[in-house]
């Protein structure tokens, strides 16, 4: 199970990604749930107001134009969320 991280209903996510070492220009993508389409581009990734949908695992891609490292996946819950299976309102 991947690392996670909390944040409430509403809050500010933000997402940072570094490497230990830069070869050159670097270029940054933010991907949820393995998707090829990137949610941003750049080493950080912001989400100023998480809504329930939110929650998911997120992933940084980082290439130098010949190869790319993948972050491990980090595993965002959102609190506060509606849980359809509980059967009451948010």
């Amino acid at each position: 199970r991947p690392p996670g991280e909390q944040v409430a209903l509403w809050d500010c996510l933000v997402l940072s990604c570094t490497v230990a070492v830069e070869t050159g220009p670097l270029f940054f993508s933010w991907h949820r749930e393995g998707s090829k389409t990137p949610l941003g581009t750049g080493p950080g990734w912001e989400v100023w107001h998480v809504v329930d949908n939110d929650s998911g695992r997120y992933q940084c891609c980082v290439s130098d134009g010949d190869s790319v490292a993948e972050s491990p996946a980090l595993n965002i819950t959102v609190l506060g969320e509606w849980d359809p299976r509980a059967g009451a309102d948010p």
